[in-house]
């Protein structure tokens, strides 16, 4: 591999760095559920207070998350990944420990080697490169490694935005992107419908009244009245989305169910509304037909999605690294899931997903990401905080 600019680092030491970190992030466990963060933020606290950064534990719901700053006033460039990962699964499936890293073929194997402990060495790596730097001339830079997010919880970044923690004006969530750039995202709506009937024995089922038959009828009149309408509406290549996830009633064959509760994914465009996704399902469920109070919908979680545009200073200084250091113009992803940004939809702010790693290797055995675009991602963000901050 080839050198970087004057006074960086070889490639080849940069990627031996980012080997190490990648290992001693896989090797310790993080993963939903139970979710607990607490050794994988210890170590990264660790690391950065060496390095010089005021670090802060924060903690909220059981979960423990870190955020590391340097420099002081504006812009406040907050990078942000996630820690938590899935489980591994069926062990089986696995042609390697999951929790050991392993570099096949120039790819790094191991649970979160992608989704998204890759990113977060990276993340790592940057900010020790700040520190020896001298940190930023101007503004501060801001490092975050949260949990609750592979629940879609409120304990991680959506806490640390909540309580003041961290106040962007570029906020950077490591994400697999391939180092191409996620400006805009889909919000997600969980939802829950359950419908109340009464038992009875399955021999005289006149007798009772059944839950699960009501439910089919609610699913029913949203599938006539109000999936279509979701299914036409569109921006650009992205689509609204409604998906039935689970389906549970009854307690045993022979007797007619007294409940019935089916989850709902929604997905929301990023002009949509969640108050008023949710306000627009549970009207429909509640005109089915049903009889008052058979029928009952709840909000589980969610959030808006964002629009950030293309023509921010962060955008400008991602377009020109991705440019000069890959020799090929920048791309803008869509992407299927959801990330942290999101919390921030209604802010005003700059939200950029980067990172390296393809999203397919995510939640699946044997998950794996390039060290070589673990390379080029840090490269890519060191130029980009030269152009923000003025590190040297």
């Amino acid at each position: 591999m080839a050198a970087g600019p004057a006074g960086d680092a070889t490639d080849d030491s940069i990627a031996q760095a980012l080997l190490a970190l990648l290992g001693d992030l896989i090797a310790i466990p993080s993963t939903f559920p139970a979710g607990n963060t607490e050794a994988i933020a210890d170590y990264c606290a660790r690391r950065l207070a060496a390095a010089g950064y005021a670090v802060q534990r924060a903690d909220s719901g059981g979960v423990v998350n870190t955020v590391a700053r340097i420099g002081s006033d504006a812009p406040s460039v907050v990078f942000n990944v996630h820690a938590d990962t899935v489980e591994p699964g069926e062990r089986g499936a696995w042609n390697t420990d999951p929790f050991q890293a392993q570099l096949i073929d120039g790819r790094i194997h191991g649970l979160g080697a992608g989704n998204c402990k890759g990113p977060m060495a990276v993340q790592l790596w940057l900010a020790g490169e700040v520190a020896r730097r001298g940190g930023p001339k101007h503004g501060e830079i801001v490092f975050t490694f949260v949990g609750d997010e592979e629940s879609l919880g409120p304990h991680g970044l959506k806490f640390l935005r909540d309580a003041g923690h961290v106040k962007p004006d570029i906020l950077i969530v490591g994400a697999q992107t391939e180092n191409q750039l996620v400006v805009e995202e889909r919000g997600v709506m969980w939802s829950r419908i359950t419908t109340r009937g009464s038992t009875a024995h399955a021999g005289m089922p006149h007798l009772g009244d059944n839950a699960i038959l009501r439910m089919l009828r609610v699913l029913q009149h949203i599938e006539t009245g109000l999936v279509p309408q979701i299914a036409a509406r569109k921006s650009g290549t992205k689509q609204a989305t409604l998906s039935v996830g689970t389906i549970a009633g009854g307690s045993n064959t022979n007797v007619v169910p007294g409940s019935c509760s089916v989850t709902i994914d929604r997905r929301l465009l990023p002009e949509e509304n969640l108050d008023s996704a949710f306000a627009e399902l549970r009207a429909v469920a509640l005109a089915a037909g049903e009889p008052a109070g058979t029928v009952e919908v709840e909000l589980l979680t969610g959030s808006n999605g964002f629009d950030s545009g293309r023509g921010g200073k962060g955008v400008a200084a991602f377009s020109d690294a991705i440019e000069k250091l890959s020799g090929a113009p920048v791309r803008f992803l869509d992407v299927v899931g959801v990330f942290d940004g999101r919390y921030f939809a209604r802010d005003g702010i700059e939200i950029i997903d980067f990172g390296p790693g393809e999203g397919h290797e995510g939640h699946a055995p044997n998950e794996s990401t390039p060290l070589a675009q673990l390379v080029q991602a840090a490269r890519i963000q060191l130029q980009v905080l030269r152009k923000l901050t003025d590190i040297a």
